[in-house]
């Protein structure tokens, strides 16, 4: 008998324990946190959204693609670096392509997204920089370099009837500096600019 009322209490004292930490840790711990995330940093812990004229239009933590229905880039927008996230930028399946820097069908990936983007732009090949066509390891890096931005000025422009020197002052006014002022490098959030481009009008 003293050994099934001893093992009636330990199950009875698991249980009762189990009934609490689930309340604490599963319920309250997170409405507290929820709680304070609203308070005091609510933009983060909403997911940094990007809002134009009350309606979000995407996060500044995420890149987008600025594409039509087919896929192709659309030249009046400055456009992202690639994804090989999904079918690219796609938050569920964030990842890069895994290839190694000598792989052939990375190299020619490469070779081929340089030449189109010299091409669309007018540049020479050597002029693309790195970022303009490798994906980044996560696949939806919002970011691009201050060089690919502005290597897109003459073709942004002429696409909106806007001038070069107007259009490069929107890029170089989104450049954000390196983090602490010398933790990695100077980037452009690509749509923090369009829509700063949008507000130009053209």
């Amino acid at each position: 008998m003293s050994a099934a009322r001893t093992h009636l209490r330990t199950a009875g004292v698991a249980v009762r324990s189990m009934l609490l930490l689930t309340a604490v840790l599963g319920v309250g711990y997170p409405l507290v946190i929820t709680g304070i995330g609203q308070v005091a940093l609510p933009n983060q812990a909403n997911g940094s959204t990007v809002s134009v004229d009350g309606e979000t239009i995407g996060s500044r933590l995420i890149g987008q693609s600025f594409s039509d229905a087919d896929g192709n880039p659309l030249p009046e927008w400055f456009q992202p670096r690639p994804s090989a996230a999904g079918d690219g930028y796609d938050a569920g399946a964030s990842s890069g392509s895994n290839l190694g820097p000598e792989n052939p069908d990375l190299i020619a990936a490469i070779e081929e997204r340089r030449a189109e983007i010299a091409d669309v732009n007018g540049v020479d090949p050597e002029e693309v920089p790195a970022d303009a066509v490798t994906a980044s390891s996560s696949g939806v890096d919002p970011h691009i370099s201050p060089e690919y931005a502005l290597l897109q000025v003459p073709r942004v422009a002429a696409e909106r009837g806007l001038t070069e020197a107007g259009v490069r002052s929107v890029v170089e006014a989104n450049i954000q500096d390196r983090d602490l002022g010398y933790l990695g490098e100077r980037t452009v959030n690509v749509l923090r600019l369009n829509v700063a481009l949008a507000a130009m009008g053209g």
